[in-house]
């Protein structure tokens, strides 16, 4: 496969300044950049393409040949005696033109400095009723995490001096070229243990209970995730603790009911009151509210309370609670309340007729979502 033009490449023109090769090359990168990439061998080998091209055409005797000559003059294929898709790695790359990206981007493969290192994350559950999650409460619990254990100590790393780099020299044609990785032994941290008390372990970390206070908002969910940060693991050597992830569980109230946002309940009255009508008072999640039920109230009606279901998350609103309204029938009846059925019967005068205005079934289900 013939090698594209090197100004092809980096979108300039054959007059362009050094500056100007610089600007294209460090868009180039950016935009072909593994970090911003990862696993698109395409953009990979465009990475390397735009690397291999301004490394001859930044150098100004190189330039010279090259345009004279074209790829022939700089190597027959490129500046590196097989450019940077062929002897060269990314480690290379970054390790000569790591500056071009103004501290943008890392190393390739981690080769960067030292590493603040984060202590790992605990995961925990906390069950929550149904007017916790509405009005928000705290919950101050304990948790098993490790910490420092008590006399552990730390001293700097052998091998990388502290940097939490390793500095590697490659012998090239051109002479030799230096690259940094990530130190082995204290994996990048620039300290090792030194003292470890009993019970500890190599990282001078012990397990321990500690007491967390953990603030829940009004509205939570079940399922949801709070992040209660730097309550998690202690990280080794003096790094930034870990964070506690708490996942809220409901649990299911005996009357009321979630949907969303919306709360519902189930409300029995005799037929007497349904034919006479009442007021009742029934629970809500801000205490007792007391409502009517009209004279003539059908078994199924619904009542809308506004305003008294769960404040939204994402909103500044609240939903609805729903009461559900169920006429009760006697299952057993007095000599006296049967008499009295069985004459009303008898007469006529107690009898189902619809008025047509009845709502359905569909028409309530309906109601809710309007």
């Amino acid at each position: 496969m013939s090698k594209r033009d090197y100004y092809e490449v980096l979108e300039i023109s054959k007059s362009a300044s050094a500056d100007e090769i610089k600007k294209a090359y460090r868009k180039m990168a950016i935009k072909y950049h593994p970090d911003k990439n990862p696993g698109d061998k395409d953009a990979e080998e465009k990475f390397k393409e735009a690397a291999e091209a301004y490394e001859v055409l930044s150098d100004e005797q190189k330039r010279a040949r090259y345009d004279q000559f074209g790829h022939a003059g700089v190597g027959g294929n490129g500046g590196f005696g097989g450019g940077f898709g062929g002897g060269m790695n990314m480690e290379d790359i970054f390790s000569q033109f790591g500056d071009i990206f103004g501290g943008g981007f890392g190393g390739f493969g981690g080769g960067g400095g030292r590493q603040q290192v984060k202590g790992s994350n605990l995961r925990i559950r906390i069950r929550l009723n149904l007017d916790e999650m509405v009005n928000g409460t705290q919950k101050t619990i304990k948790v098993k995490k490790m910490k420092h254990a008590e006399g552990a100590t730390s001293k700097t790393c052998p091998t990388c001096g502290g940097s939490g780099v390793q500095l590697k020299v490659m012998n090239t044609m051109f002479g030799q070229m230096q690259t940094q990785t990530t130190c082995g032994t204290c994996q990048g941290i620039g300290k090792v243990a030194d003292k470890i008390p009993a019970g500890a372990n190599a990282q001078g970390l012990i397990k321990d209970e500690e007491e967390v206070t953990i603030n829940i908002p009004a509205g939570a969910r079940d399922g949801i995730q709070l992040n209660v940060r730097g309550k998690g693991n202690d990280a080794p050597f003096g790094g930034i603790p870990g964070d506690l992830l708490v996942i809220i569980e409901e649990e299911v109230d005996k009357t009321i009911k979630r949907e969303g946002d919306n709360l519902h309940q189930e409300l029995y009255i005799s037929f007497a009151e349904a034919a006479l009508g009442t007021k009742k008072e029934v629970p809500t999640v801000g205490g007792k509210v007391k409502i009517t039920i009209d004279a003539g109230t059908q078994s199924g009606k619904i009542l809308r309370l506004a305003g008294k279901g769960l404040p939204s998350i994402d909103s500044y609103g609240k939903g609805d609670m729903f009461i559900h309204i169920n006429v009760w029938t006697p299952q057993k009846l007095t000599k006296e309340q049967k008499d009295f059925f069985e004459k009303q019967m008898s007469s006529g005068e107690m009898v189902a007729e619809p008025s047509g205005k009845e709502k359905t079934f569909f028409d309530k289900v309906k109601d809710l979502f309007n």
